[in-house]
Order: structure tokens, then C-alpha cells, then sequence
């Protein structure tokens, strides 16, 4: 949220004293920081950038200097999933699917393939082929409208990915760091990767990038392979360790945990309630409502009445509240949302989105 007193201290206080130092050189804020981020993850290791999509680049490295070091050098390419989303920079618009984002800037790199989400066959079927470095999918794909990997799937993909040799990588980038009720959301389905990235709410708003690893994955990035000028700094780690405080150790992640419980309920009434919602998606404050219409003149009219929503997926309309969001906040939005979804609804009004069933 915003002009959190504390986090406003927390910054001002590390304003007054540096706000950058080389990567040459340690310091203790980043330690610990990148201590506190591996525990949460349940992982060893962290990289620290600036950004979500430096976090994927990362990782992409990462992943091919592992299976060079093992000898694997046949094993250059990578798999994705169909509805991926993973950042604009060139290696993470490669492993994302949508042709409209990809098209203006190819030749992308070479030797990406995609397959359906939650397609165990197809899944095991490309891995088995032994040419990818690694597997990279969020759990929870937001630009396609909030659509959850389901348990089984993402079992699978950590059972296919050792038995192959391919390194699985989650992006947890916006669903990750607590939003969903846990700080990532494959912790639901202790199913853990061997690579994960995380940016958006990690240092309250401030701009770092964090690619958590394994050991096993992290000891082969030797110095000199990859860099960051600002990953880390010293400002964006005070950030970060007061995120993390109010996230473990003052309760904001049970706030999470309840004010999604009531966002949950109240969007499943809508969906009962109304003619023009017919499924919500998604955990804690990741949610979304799934139209029967297309969901960008929705989204505006929410605007016009002082609700931020997001369209995405075509019909869907996405939620993702600030983690401090109050009741009261949830009550008027869900009323916001209520009101434009029952006066949309009128079937002379109402125009069905392309290929979708009215």
C-alpha cells in the first residue's frame, strides 16, 4: 500500500545513510536479505537484479551454464507454456507465447517450444526428448486471465523434470511473495523448483529482481557470467527486509490469507448472482472474474467509477489489491464491480466476446 509509515522509515533512515555501493564489494543488508528471501523459498541461493524480467534472464542463464558444467551441451533449449507470460526483455518474450508480443521482434532465440498448461502427455512427451535446460511456468499464469496449474500438474512437472534432467524453473514473479496466502504459491503444492523467480512486491514497491536457486544450480554461476550494477543495493534491501518483517513477523501475511477469503466470497456471489460473471479464478488477492463478454469496456467503466481493475485474457477482469487492502475496501469494490456487472447485463447490451459461448 502506500505511505506505510514504517516502510516510509525504513527508507528514509537508509537514504540518510547510503544508497549504493558496488557489487564489487559486500554488505551486510544484502546478506541478510538474500538469507531471509532463500528461507522463504525454501531454496539456497539468490541473484539479486532490478526487475522481474532481468530476474527470468537470470534464471535462463543459469540454467544453461548448469547443464554445460554437466556436460549436457546438447541441452540448450527451453519449455514453456501456451499462455505464458514471462517479461519483454529478449530472452523472456522468447519463452512467452503470445504471437502479438513476439511478432514485432523476431528472430527471437532460437529453440523455444511451448505446450498446453495442465497437458501431462504433452508435457512428458517434449521433455523426454532430452533438449531442454529447463521447464519454465508460473503456477499462476496472470496475463491469461488468472489461471491456476493445477496440483497434479504441477506434481508432475517436478516428478518428468528430474527423472529428464531439466531444471524446473517457477515464475512466481506476480504470484509470488505472499500473494497468494503463502509466500509462493507452489508452497500449496509443496512442489518445489529448482530455480524460482520473484520481483513485484518483494521490496514494497521499490524495483529488485530475485532469481532463488538451489545449490546444486547456484555454485556453477562463477563471477564474471552475469551482473547487475543496482541488483541489491543497499536501499531496496531495507525495503525489503521491512517487507519481510511485516509479512512474517507482524501478521500482513495472515491479513493476506483472510482478505482473500472475503474477496473469494464475495466474487463467487457475483458469479451466482449476476448474469455476465460466470467463473472467478484464482487464491488470495489473485483473483479474477471470468465475463461472457470482453472484458476491456468493463474495466473502463469500473475506472470511470474509481475501482483499478486490469482485462486480461480477454474476458477476464483481474484483481490484485495492495496486501494491506481493508474490508471496507473490499466491501466498496466488490459493490463497484456489482454495480457495473448488473447494469452490462442486459442481453441487448451485452456483446459476446469472439469464440465464446453466451
Amino acid at each position: 500500500g502506500h505511505a506505510h509509515q514504517g516502510l516510509t522509515k525504513a527508507i528514509q533512515e537508509q537514504a540518510e545513510r547510503f544508497l549504493h555501493i558496488s557489487n564489487l564489494y559486500d554488505h551486510p543488508l544484502q546478506e541478510t536479505f538474500a538469507a531471509r528471501l532463500a528461507d522463504a523459498c525454501g531454496l539456497d541461493q539468490v541473484f539479486f537484479s532490478n526487475s522481474g524480467t532481468e530476474a527470468i534472464e537470470a534464471g535462463l542463464k543459469m540454467a544453461r551454464r548448469y547443464q554445460f558444467d554437466l556436460g549436457e551441451t546438447s541441452r540448450t533449449a527451453f519449455l514453456a507454456l501456451e499462455g505464458s507470460f514471462h517479461g519483454r526483455s529478449l530472452g523472456a518474450l522468447s519463452c512467452t507465447s503470445n504471437a502479438d508480443y513476439r511478432r514485432p521482434f523476431a528472430p527471437l532465440i532460437p529453440e523455444v517450444d511451448f505446450v498446453p498448461p495442465d497437458d501431462i502427455q504433452s508435457l512428458e512427451n517434449a521433455l523426454g526428448s532430452g533438449r531442454y535446460a529447463a521447464l519454465l511456468m508460473e503456477p499462476i499464469q496472470g496475463e491469461s486471465g488468472v489461471l491456476p496449474l493445477s496440483v497434479l500438474f504441477l506434481d508432475e512437472a517436478r516428478r518428468i523434470s528430474q527423472e529428464t534432467g531439466t531444471l524446473l524453473l517457477f515464475d512466481e514473479i506476480q504470484c509470488g511473495g505472499g500473494r497468494t496466502g503463502s509466500f509462493l504459491h507452489c508452497q500449496q503444492a509443496q512442489v518445489l523448483p529448482d530455480i524460482v523467480t520473484l520481483a513485484k512486491p518483494i521490496a514494497a514497491g521499490l524495483p529488485v529482481g530475485a532469481t532463488v536457486v538451489t545449490k546444486a544450480v547456484g555454485e556453477h554461476l562463477v563471477p564474471g557470467d552475469h551482473g547487475s550494477t543496482f541488483g541489491g543495493g543497499p536501499l531496496v534491501c531495507a525495503a525489503g527486509l521491512f517487507f519481510l518483517d511485516e509479512l512474517f513477523e507482524r501478521g500482513l501475511l495472515q491479513r493476506v490469507t483472510e482478505a482473500g477469503a472475503r474477496l473469494t466470497k464475495g466474487l463467487d456471489r457475483l458469479v451466482a448472482e449476476t448474469g455476465l460473471a460466470v467463473q472467478r479464478r484464482g487464491s488470495g488477492l489473485m483473483q479474477a472474474l471470468v465475463l461472457k463478454s470482453a472484458s476491456g469496456p468493463i474495466n473502463t467503466q469500473l475506472q470511470e467509477r474509481g475501482l483499478l481493475a486490469n482485462a486480461c485474457g480477454g474476458q477476464a477482469l483481474r484483481f490484485l489489491p495492495p496486501y494491506i487492502v481493508s474490508d471496507q475496501d473490499i466491501d466498496e469494490a466488490l459493490g463497484l464491480i456489482e454495480e457495473v456487472l448488473v447494469d452490462k447485463s442486459s442481453p441487448s447490451i451485452t456483446t459476446p466476446f469472439p469464440g465464446s459461448t453466451p
